[in-house]
C-alpha cells in the first residue's frame, strides 16, 4: 500500500485540482442556492403544498408559465397535510422553507416579517380579481399576505339515493331539515336511516364541516372581535351537545374509529355504509370518482340561528428570505391570474379563487350531472369565521384533543369546552 503521506504531485497538477475543486464547490453552491440546475441558467423557484392531487394541474399551469419565464423552473414540493403545518414552522424559523408555499393560517408568519408584501409586489389592483372572502382571509393590518389559490365554498350534505329509498326519504326533504329544540327534524330522520344503515351521519371531530357549521347556526362564535375563543357559551353547549348525543345515539361512527383516521368517515360513505356526509367541495372529486351508487348533493340542516357555513380559501405565501423575488414575483403574478389559476378548476377539482374562473368549475360538474349549487347556495346566508390571529395553529393544536375527549364521552361537554377555551386562550396569548 502507498502511504497517502509520500504522494506529492508537481506544482501544476495542484493547480488542476483547486481549480477542478473550485469549480465544483461553485456548482455545488449554485445548485444549493437555486440558481442553475446542470447548464440551463434558469433559476429554480420551489413551491409547497400539501396536497399531491394537485401536481397535474399545477404542473400544467407551471408548464405554461415556464414557456413564458424561460430563465425560471419550478419545482413543485409536496409535504403530506398531517405534518405540514409544525414542518413549515420549523423551516420558516430555519430558513429552509420553500419560496412560495401554501397557506391558511398565516398571521404568525407575517407579524414576524417572514412573507412577502402580496399588495406591494403585486400591486393593489391584483386582489379585484380574487374571491373576496379569500382576500379578507389574508388581509391582516391593512396587508394582504398571500395570493389567493381557491376556495371550499360553503359545507354540503352528501347522501346515498339507495339507503334513502330504503328509508322512505325524499332526498328533496333534505334541504328542510331542523336541529336542535322542539322542532328538531334531524334527528328523527337520522333514527329512519340507521334502520338501513350502519351509521346515518358524520358527526364528530370535523372542525370546518361539522363542528363550525353547528356552532354558527346555533348563534354562537368560534371567537371574539380580539381572537379570543368564546365557543364554550350557551350556544357552543347546545351545537356541541347535539353533536355528541348523536354519536352516543350510535347514529354516527364512535370517536374511537374517527379520531385517529380523518379519513373514516368519507371512506365509511364511500363503501355505502354512511347515508349523510357533511363536508365541502374538496372531497366531490373523490366521491364522483369512487361512490358505486347513485348519489347527491343537499343543503346542510338550519339551526336555531338558521343554516350558517364557514368558508375557506387555500393562499400562497412568498417567503420573504427567498434569493429569488423577483421570479417570485412574476410566478405569484401568474398564478394569480385568471389565465393561471383557471387550471385548477378545469379538471373540477377545486373552486378557483379567481372569480371570473369559478364558472369553469360550475360548468363542469354540471357537464357530469352533478348540482353543486348547494355550496354556492348556503354563503348567500350568514357566515362563521373559521379562525383567525397569531397563534391560532398552537392553538387548535391544543383544542382538538380536548374536544377528541368529549365526543368520547370521557369529558362532559360543559367541562369540555371550558378546557378548550383556555387552553386555545393560553397558546393564543403566550404568542
Amino acid at each position: 500500500m502507498i502511504s497517502a503521506a509520500r504522494i506529492s504531485p508537481k506544482s501544476s497538477t495542484r493547480v488542476v485540482l483547486a481549480l477542478v475543486l473550485s469549480a465544483v464547490l461553485l456548482i455545488a453552491a449554485a445548485l444549493w442556492l437555486g440558481h442553475s440546475e446542470g447548464s440551463s441558467g434558469r433559476t429554480v423557484v420551489r413551491m409547497r403544498i400539501w396536497d399531491e392531487s394537485f401536481i397535474p394541474a399545477y404542473r400544467a399551469s407551471l408548464d405554461a408559465f415556464q414557456r413564458a419565464n424561460p430563465d425560471v423552473e419550478v419545482r413543485i414540493t409536496v409535504v403530506p397535510w398531517a405534518s405540514y403545518q409544525q414542518k413549515l414552522r420549523l423551516d420558516v424559523a430555519g430558513g429552509t422553507a420553500d419560496d412560495v408555499f401554501w397557506t391558511n393560517t398565516f398571521e404568525d408568519y407575517a407579524d414576524s416579517g417572514r412573507l412577502l408584501d402580496v399588495g406591494a409586489l403585486l400591486g393593489a389592483d391584483a386582489a379585484r380579481a380574487w374571491d373576496t372572502s379569500a382576500v379578507t382571509q389574508f388581509s391582516r393590518d391593512g396587508k394582504l399576505w398571500a395570493v389567493p389559490q381557491f376556495v371550499d365554498g360553503g359545507t354540503a350534505v352528501y347522501y346515498n339515493r339507495t339507503l334513502l329509498a330504503a328509508a322512505h326519504i325524499d332526498p328533496a326533504a333534505l334541504s328542510g331539515l331542523r336541529w336542535g329544540g322542539d322542532g328538531d327534524t334531524f334527528a328523527p330522520m337520522l333514527r329512519r336511516l340507521a334502520a338501513v344503515a350502519p351509521w346515518a351521519y358524520n358527526a364528530g371531530n370535523d372542525f370546518q364541516s361539522v363542528e363550525l357549521p353547528f356552532l354558527g347556526s346555533a348563534g354562537g362564535r368560534l371567537q371574539g372581535p380580539d381572537d379570543r375563543f368564546v365557543f364554550d357559551g350557551p350556544q357552543g353547549r347546545q351545537a356541541f351537545g347535539y353533536l355528541v348525543r348523536l354519536i352516543a345515539g350510535k347514529l354516527a361512527p364512535s370517536a374511537a374509529d374517527t379520531g385517529n383516521d380523518a379519513d373514516f368517515t368519507r371512506n365509511a360513505f364511500l363503501q355505502g355504509k354512511m347515508a349523510l356526509f357533511q363536508s365541502g367541495t374538496y372531497n366531490l372529486a373523490t366521491i364522483a370518482q369512487q361512490a358505486k351508487f347513485p348519489w347527491g348533493i343537499a343543503m346542510i340542516p338550519a339551526g336555531p340561528a338558521g343554516r350558517v357555513s364557514t368558508d375557506n380559501a387555500i393562499g400562497l405565501a412568498g417567503n420573504a428570505a427567498t434569493r429569488h423575488p423577483d421570479a417570485v414575483r412574476r410566478l405569484l403574478t401568474w398564478l394569480g391570474s385568471a389565465e393561471g389559476n383557471r387550471y385548477l378548476a378545469t379538471s373540477g377539482a377545486t373552486i378557483p379563487a379567481v372569480v371570473a374562473d369559478q364558472r369553469v368549475y360550475r360548468d363542469y360538474w354540471a357537464h357530469k350531472g352533478i348540482d353543486v349549487s348547494p355550496f354556492f347556495d348556503v354563503l348567500d346566508g350568514p357566515r362563521i369565521d373559521g379562525g383567525s390571529g397569531a397563534g391560532f395553529a398552537a392553538a387548535y393544536d391544543l383544542i382538538t384533543p380536548i374536544l377528541s375527549e368529549m365526543y368520547l364521552g370521557r369529558t362532559p361537554v360543559p367541562e369540555a369546552l371550558d378546557s378548550a377555551v383556555a387552553a386555545g386562550n393560553s397558546a393564543m396569548s403566550d404568542r
